[in-house]
């Protein structure tokens, strides 16, 4: 049995339970190399063999687990934050698919999530935006022509960057030419959740600069859009004594 696991974004008590005691429990644990905080490796029982993916190719990690396979064990898949964003499972599913190995997926706290909580950021604020829109720059994996950071920038939605902290100058310049103004709030986040984490809260136009300041290239996620400032919103009528629900009638 396979179990894919996200670690969480980075603080090893992020976790989830479920992915805390199957972690305790692997004969083998392939983990995610520096994205993945090596305190979590200490969950792992004695004689747990532990593999670093950061140095192995796909057909190397099947391998590993079709040795544990071969031996009746379980492979615990460390992978970071959330496996489903950026986790590049599907593929490592497909390969156990044709083999005949079961696995299963434990979700895990996604940096975007990390990355708000240190902010102390609400993405969505009523009349502010009531979308999130997370994506990435192009590098050598491709993005669709239909997913350009130029459309999505149309939308001024809440945005969130993945992978582009080393692009910033260009990223700044898709998203302004897209639509958002050059003074729209935006934030920078490098390793979120971390001991070293760094937090810097600026406008699109003063990104670049203060993220070179702050020497962050990369392991950083990027937020634009009106909600970073987290002002000018409207109350949330969940809490509206004016406002029915079907728990709570409304109060004159």
């Amino acid at each position: 049995m396979v179990h894919f696991i996200g670690a969480g974004p980075g603080a090893p008590d992020l976790i989830t339970v479920r992915g805390q005691k199957l972690l305790g429990e692997a004969d083998a644990v392939i983990y995610a190399g520096s994205l993945v905080n090596p305190a979590l490796l200490e969950e792992t029982k004695e004689g747990c063999r532990i593999y670093n993916s950061a140095t192995m190719t796909l057909d190397e990690v099947i391998a590993v687990i079709r040795e544990a396979e071969a031996a009746g064990q379980t492979t615990v898949r460390l992978h970071t934050g959330d496996p489903s964003i950026y986790g590049a499972i599907r593929e490592q599913m497909d390969r156990l698919d044709a083999l005949g190995i079961s696995y299963d997926v434990t979700p895990g706290v996604s940096a975007f999530f990390g990355a708000a909580a240190s902010l102390g950021l609400e993405y969505t604020l009523p009349t502010v935006s009531q979308s999130v829109i997370i994506t990435r720059m192009e590098g050598r994996t491709k993005v669709p022509a239909r997913e350009s950071i130029e459309s999505f920038a149309a939308h001024q939605a809440t945005m969130v960057l993945f992978l582009s902290s080393g692009m910033i100058p260009e990223l700044v310049s898709r998203l302004t030419a897209g639509g958002y103004p050059a003074d729209t709030p935006a934030a920078i986040v490098y390793r979120a959740t971390w001991p070293d984490e760094k937090r810097i809260v600026t406008t699109l136009e003063n990104l670049a600069e203060k993220a070179a300041e702050e020497g962050i290239t990369k392991t950083a996620l990027i937020i634009v859009g009106r909600a970073v400032a987290q002002s000018g919103y409207e109350l949330s009528k969940l809490y509206d004594p004016g406002f029915s629900t079907e728990y709570r009638p409304a109060k004159q």
